[in-house]
């Protein structure tokens, strides 16, 4: 049975964690009085710095399922998006409404799984 690799454990979540190549991880924004965009370009820095720590990065993503506590907020996601994953790198990917996040100033969220490549 191959290991499982956490990082950043605490009593209720890792930061990500790896199994059989794949790194799992959720990011949420860290400034809850931000704006959809900034929400969205915060989140995907820190995404992509914690895919690197796990030994992956941004274009090795597989699957990515975000969570918009508005969807008029869509567009403007999908802007930040596009211009932070590279191309031709496009994992498949959802987006679903949900009723709220964990804290009330999230406006976003996002589940990411990613090839490890150490």
């Amino acid at each position: 049975m191959s290991e499982i690799l956490r990082a950043g454990t605490t009593a209720r979540y890792s930061d990500y964690t790896v199994h059989n190549g794949v790194v799992y991880c959720v990011e949420v924004p860290p400034d809850a009085t931000a704006g959809i965009t900034a929400q969205t370009a915060a989140m995907l820095a820190s995404l992509e710095q914690l895919l690197l720590k796990a030994g992956s990065g941004k274009g090795h993503m597989l699957l990515a399922t975000l969570y918009l506590t508005d969807m008029s907020d869509y567009d403007a996601v999908n802007a930040v998006w596009d211009a932070w994953v590279p191309a031709g790198t496009a994992p498949t990917r959802a987006c679903v409404q949900v009723a709220a996040l964990a804290h009330p100033g999230w406006r976003v969220e996002i589940a990411v799984q990613a090839a490890c490549l150490s």
